[in-house]
């Protein structure tokens, strides 16, 4: 596909895949560098490099190819169900799976363990997220634990879809972090997108904010060292909890990518991943009408944490 556009006047001089990584959302900068050494990106019909710097008046040509369709295969994954219909399933997700077929993920996803269910049981997937996201009305992250909802037809995943845009979905989610807030319960608002420097990161530091809104509440205190807090986001932005609890200087224990090296062992106590779960989601039902709850407590990983911090402080 091909498209062309004029950069305006008052666009400040910088580095053309600089410019495209922040305009082009969905196509990552090493994506954008690959293309333009290939020429399929041009300035003023010439070919360039990467570090060409754009000017007013520049006009610059993308021609991406369209990507290789993608043949997903069903694996014999566990999964553990927590309930299923004809229209929907919903499931407890465990840390350490991405959710959908991506680079670097090819297999082993979570998409890949519900076509093998749905292959063995006879069952049908929603095709309205595509090829590589079958079913799925929302994500988690990899290291993310928790209940997730899968769309069995079309019609329920535009209906979840529909409560989840409209924010009447009942999600509560559980996190330890690092140190106490100093609040027992508050509001966290924060816009964010994705950062301009960091593309992998989200934050305030951001082109493209996004209103975002999480309540918290200060469940459980080991003493100065960490906490274990339940989240209520009223929004559902990509690495929000993560964000917003790093912006109170509270970030996940675990999460290298917001809280650094300091939450990746309290105490000499070691944090395999991030420490995020996705205890509890209420819906209703697409077909029946009917309200629906689900509830997972902490996984054995997050458990085996929360010991070791209560025997830490005991033993203080």
């Amino acid at each position: 596909m091909i498209t062309q556009f004029i950069i305006t006047p008052g666009e400040q001089p910088k580095r053309l895949d600089v410019f495209l990584v922040n305009r082009e959302r969905e196509v990552s900068r090493a994506a954008i560098q690959r293309l333009i050494e290939l020429g399929r990106i041009r300035v003023n019909d010439e070919v360039v490099k990467p570090s060409q710097k754009i000017r007013p008046g520049d006009r610059i040509t993308m021609d991406v190819p369209k990507p290789e369709p993608l043949e997903l295969k069903g694996e014999a994954i566990p999964l553990e169900i927590l309930y299923e219909d004809d229209v929907l399933l919903v499931l407890n997700k465990p840390p350490g799976i991405v959710v959908h077929p991506a680079p670097g993920n090819w297999t082993g996803t979570l998409v890949n363990a519900l076509l093998h269910h749905f292959q063995t049981s006879g069952g049908t997937i929603s095709a309205i997220g595509g090829k590589e996201r079958p079913g799925l009305v929302h994500r988690l992250d990899k290291e993310t634990s928790g209940v997730m909802v899968v769309a069995k037809t079309d019609q329920a995943h535009r209906h979840l879809a529909a409560q989840f845009k409209h924010h009447t979905i009942t999600r509560v989610y559980e996190a330890l972090v690092f140190g106490v807030p100093k609040k027992g319960h508050g509001t966290i608002e924060l816009a964010i997108g994705r950062d301009i420097k960091e593309r992998k990161m989200f934050s305030a530091r951001t082109a493209r904010p996004r209103e975002s809104v999480t309540d918290y509440h200060v469940h459980r205190r080991y003493g100065k060292v960490a906490s274990h807090v339940l989240l209520y986001p009223r929004t559902g932005r990509t690495h929000q909890l993560r964000v917003h609890l790093t912006s109170l200087s509270h970030p996940i224990l675990g999460d290298l990518t917001y809280g650094g090296r300091k939450v990746g062992t309290v105490g000499g106590l070691d944090i395999p991943r991030v420490m995020l779960h996705a205890r509890t989601l209420g819906f209703e039902h697409p077909t029946t009408g009917e309200a629906h709850e689900f509830t997972r407590p902490f996984p054995d990983d997050m458990e085996t944490v929360s010991k070791g911090l209560e025997s830490m402080i005991a033993g203080a």
